[in-house]
């Protein structure tokens, strides 16, 4: 299984994609198309969303398929040579993807076959045994919250510290505390900005300069940084 789960696909101030394509060149090594799925979009269209991705993925000479524009969708998963799945509202993207039955075939391909699977942002919840941790508003509603589940534990893109000055509301650490009170069992990853976690069947790398947080209940929330070991995760 190999696995490239990135936080967020731009920083503030960077080009869209900048800072992980180095990152996704290497991971993807000598492959040079893609299936891409663009069913997170909302408020931009799927042929756009295609448009920016192949943009950025031109650079190294690869070419991206968008399955939106397939008429077999089944056949496309089978036939892919690695697939990434891109960010946007997390139930729109599930619910999409339930509705085509791509979940399971996915998986297949990725546990199985040994194809590479990317995703950013609602893509890296995607790779989580449910999608409960996104941070998106529930705009639609999915058949269940059951995602592809490559991995055991949990992630929380876009991870944050700060709570704002004269905001009332609960700290992104006050939800994923809510969270594991209901699911006592799961460890959660919050992955701030800037960073991604490459998985090599259960070899986990946390790749990018800033810690990411991991919460487990009745445990402290302990702090990781690149080079630690996070192998625990899949116990």
């Amino acid at each position: 299984m190999k696995l490239l789960l990135i936080s967020n696909s731009t920083n503030v101030g960077e080009a869209y994609l900048e800072y992980p394509k180095n990152e996704i060149n290497r991971f993807l090594g000598e492959i040079k198309q893609v299936l891409f799925i663009p069913y997170a979009a909302v408020t931009f269209s799927y042929d756009d969303y295609l448009t920016k991705v192949q943009g950025r993925l031109s650079e190294f000479g690869i070419t991206v398929n968008s399955i939106h524009k397939l008429q077999n969708k089944q056949e496309a998963v089978l036939n892919a040579q690695a697939i990434v799945v891109g960010g946007g509202n997390t139930w729109k993207l599930l619910k999409t993807m339930q509705e085509y039955n791509l979940l399971e075939t996915i998986k297949q391909q990725v546990t199985q076959k040994n194809i590479p699977y990317i995703g950013w942002s609602a893509g890296s919840n995607l790779a989580c045994p449910t999608i409960k941790t996104t941070n998106d508003m529930p705009i639609c509603q999915p058949q269940s919250f059951e995602a592809i589940g490559f991995i055991p534990f949990q992630i929380n893109p876009h991870y944050l510290d700060a709570k704002p000055d004269g905001h009332a509301g609960e700290t992104r650490e006050q939800r994923i505390e809510e969270f594991i009170v209901e699911n006592q069992n799961v460890y959660v990853v919050g992955l701030r900005e800037g960073c991604m976690l490459k998985i090599i069947d259960k070899e986990i790398e946390l790749i990018g300069e800033r810690p990411m947080r991991i919460f487990k209940y009745d445990q402290a929330a302990m702090e990781y940084i690149s080079g630690d070991k996070l192998d625990f995760l899949f116990c």
